[in-house]
């Protein structure tokens, strides 16, 4: 089992499963998601060109803010168009 602890003021870390991973990226659509961050772009960029020459089909996503999360449409657009998500967190 993994723990991961939520840097918000819970006091009672809340346990939650690991979302399914694929076993490969063939085949499968891979959100990049920019949170807004400065150089998170820069970050994407570069993964992209990676995925994009091994063949991995790839979309851009943007939030509006990093300051809070993904409007719900975005987040259903991602889940909908794409099987795995790549999120940037970059300063």
């Amino acid at each position: 089992m993994t723990i991961l602890l939520d840097p918000t003021a819970e006091k009672t870390p809340a346990l939650r499963p690991l979302a399914a991973r694929p076993s490969s990226l063939d085949g499968v659509t891979v959100a990049l998601l920019d949170i807004s961050k400065p150089r998170g772009d820069v970050f994407l960029d570069r993964l992209a060109e990676l995925l994009v020459a091994r063949g991995v089909g790839i979309r851009r996503y943007t939030k509006p803010t990093f300051a809070k999360p993904a409007p719900a449409d975005l987040r259903r657009r991602i889940a909908e168009e794409c099987g795995a998500v790549i999120e940037a967190l970059a300063d």
